[in-house]
């Protein structure tokens, strides 16, 4: 009996002390950790959404640009940290699926070390080139990559990301010969592509829609099986390629072992922020559509993802140059 009273009190207790963590919890400013370059798209992305959940909770969240590496350092910063729910980051395709096969020691196991709180974005890439490529289709593109096969370079914002991947998924797919070369973030690819020094990018739409519009770089194609209605006259690559298409998705991480009440606090926030005009407005000037699943749905997104890239990855023989 005493046993059993110690048990339920004990259970109590615990009930209590979480929620109120919960009713007191942001108390000060919450640090979240970005595992890209900053202007980058997930840079542009999260600072939008993370604004608009400042204005809802009533506290910062400062951002720290944590680059490189597959955004391998940047997850473990966050894998590191205390599960308080003052330390969050960004996980997404690469660092939570892609990883998973494309590295051999991974440092982090996606679903001991982290909480998935809430899956924000999904999105597309769009495939561009350098204006003085004499290219203007995918099919184009095709033809002159098998004239001059090892004479084109395609930049990526790093080794594993959907930019790097989706142009070795499309070299598989047309027998082409293009040769990667892995940046820090997108905006120096972009800059180099821009200037000539690489030719070609798979870049998040997010990012490269803007230079797009403004005729510094050509569109040819988009990732998805569909048209963008944002850029109707860009086709599918799946047009020309049957059967290519890259999307992307990513969202916000925490520690393992997050108390059950911060996270429903999060994910309930996250998705009252997603649903806000600012961010819908921000987020379709952006060719990125606002996601909010909950930490059940995105571990079953992650779980999902994750052999479909692990084959990717095997068919195309991607690999960290």
């Amino acid at each position: 009996m005493d046993r059993r009273l110690f048990v339920a009190v004990s259970a109590t207790l615990l009930a209590l002390s979480s929620g109120a963590l919960a009713a007191g919890y942001p108390e000060k400013p919450i640090r979240f950790v970005v595992p890209s370059a900053p202007g980058g798209s997930v840079d542009v992305l999260m600072r939008i959404l993370l604004q608009q959940m400042s204005a809802q909770m009533g506290q910062p969240f400062v951002v720290e640009n944590k680059p490189g590496a597959s955004f391998v350092p940047g997850t473990m910063d966050v894998v590191r940290a205390a599960p308080d729910g003052y330390t969050l980051g960004y996980g997404n395709i690469v660092s939570l699926a892609v990883n998973r096969t494309l590295l051999p020691k991974l440092p982090y196991d996606v679903e001991r070390d982290l909480t998935l709180v809430s899956n924000c974005v999904l999105g597309f890439n769009m495939l561009v080139v350098n204006n003085e490529l004499p290219v203007k289709s995918v099919r184009e593109l095709i033809a002159y990559a098998k004239q001059n096969p090892g004479k084109l370079t395609n930049g990526s914002s790093g080794n594993g990301t959907t930019g790097h991947l989706g142009g070795e998924l499309f070299k598989f797919m047309t027998g082409t010969d293009i040769v990667h070369v892995p940046y820090k973030g997108s905006p120096q690819a972009i800059n180099d592509l821009m200037a000539g020094n690489i030719q070609v990018m798979f870049d998040n739409s997010s990012s490269i829609s803007p230079h797009v519009k403004a005729g510094r770089v050509r569109g040819l194609g988009v990732s998805s099986p569909q048209r963008s209605p944002i850029f109707p006259d860009v086709p599918a690559i799946a047009e020309t390629v049957p059967g290519y298409e890259t999307n992307t998705w990513g969202g916000i991480i925490a520690p393992a072992k997050l108390p059950l009440s911060i996270l429903n606090r999060l994910s309930d926030e996250i998705r009252r922020a997603l649903h806000s005009e600012p961010v819908r407005e921000r987020y379709k000037q952006l060719d990125t559509e606002p996601d909010g699943r909950g930490p059940e749905a995105f571990l079953a997104l992650v779980r999902s993802e994750t052999p479909k890239w692990g084959e990717v990855i095997r068919r195309s023989g991607a690999k960290i140059d």
